[in-house]
């Protein structure tokens, strides 16, 4: 992918139609949906069969009444670690035709027709959230993350020129990837406001795409990598902010569900939780769930999302749900 190491010791782990209303006939799993997953411990497992086995039970805070909908949960399968991760498990989830590349368009998409219309507190408070992530202030910040990342954006017309300037430094004296830093700060885009952020979201690693991403990683001493994706096959990883504006153009809600592990410090009835990401408009569909798991308190929190299908569970009270969203 590109990637120059500056220390290579140093390096540290650091959306058309609406989709079909969900199956009431449960999908062949003998051993309750969750037996298959890898990288799951013990305690996470029996968790998860015993919220398979009583299900959860969602009421729409929109429909004015106290009647809900208990689902049964299966594991949907593995997706690729693409990058498209997040579009690929919720299309998966939906069980819905469109792909991943349709999905990502349409979220960018409800993002920016949100983002233009709010020009008070709430615009900037998203942009102040999408500098944060991707063009973070490297003074601050090393009490909680060992490493941090700069997300840039090249045009793939430009790579070219890019590569010749880089190169002028190199011919007078400047290490590599020093060179590499300085040009990419210099010509690409910073990803640091609503635009440049959809500008972002919008890369899936095709050659489609307009822009390549750039990854430059910190260290509390200086410059660890520079990350220059090549081969532009760097997909943009969604985020909360695209989860947000996935499940408004969805109009329903998003739960992502992680499980942690044991040395997450967290007991089992606590190692899964239901995290809600509720649309802007009203909800008018049943919700979908994506699943994330680690092994720890900074794992469980990975940027990889796996579908869960939710089955309609019939019969099943709030009172004797697992769970009550």
């Amino acid at each position: 992918m590109g990637k120059l190491l500056l220390d290579a010791s140093a390096v540290t782990e650091a959306l058309k139609p609406n989709p079909p209303l969900l199956s009431w006939t449960d999908p062949v799993s003998p051993s309750g949906g969750f037996a298959a997953v890898t990288g799951l411990e013990d305690q996470q497992r029996r968790r998860l069969e015993r919220i398979h086995e009583r299900g959860v039970f969602w009421k729409n805070p929109d429909s004015g009444t106290d009647a809900g909908t208990a689902f049964r949960l299966f594991h949907g399968g593995n997706v690729e670690a693409d990058g498209n991760c997040l579009f690929t498990a919720a299309m998966r989830s939906m069980e819905a035709a469109e792909t991943a590349r349709e999905l990502r368009r349409r979220t960018v998409g409800r993002f920016l027709e949100d983002h233009g219309s709010d020009d008070g507190p709430g615009r900037d408070a998203v942009d102040a959230a999408i500098k944060n992530l991707y063009s973070p202030d490297l003074k601050a910040g090393w009490g909680i993350h060992v490493v941090q990342e700069v997300k840039l954006l090249a045009k793939k017309s430009d790579r070219e020129v890019l590569d010749a300037a880089i190169q002028e430094l190199v011919d007078l004296g400047l290490q590599r990837e020093a060179a590499a830093e300085s040009i990419y700060k210099e010509r690409c885009i910073s990803v640091n406001d609503g635009p440049s952020w959809a500008n972002y979201m919008s890369i899936s690693g095709s050659p489609e795409d307009g822009y390549d991403i750039i990854t430059l990683q910190y260290t509390e001493e200086g410059l660890l990598t520079v990350d220059e994706n090549r081969d532009g096959h760097a997909a943009a990883f969604g985020d909360d902010i695209a989860i947000e504006s996935m499940a408004t153009e969805l109009k329903r809600e998003v739960y992502v569900v992680q499980a942690h592990g044991s040395d997450a410090m967290v007991d089992e009835e606590n190692c899964v939780f239901f995290l809600p990401h509720r649309p802007r408009g009203k909800i008018v569909e049943p919700p979908i769930f994506l699943f994330m798991k680690g092994t720890g308190w900074c794992g469980a929190g990975a940027d990889h999302y796996e579908p869960l299908i939710a089955n309609p569970l019939p019969l099943i009270s709030k009172e004797k749900a697992a769970i009550v969203l």
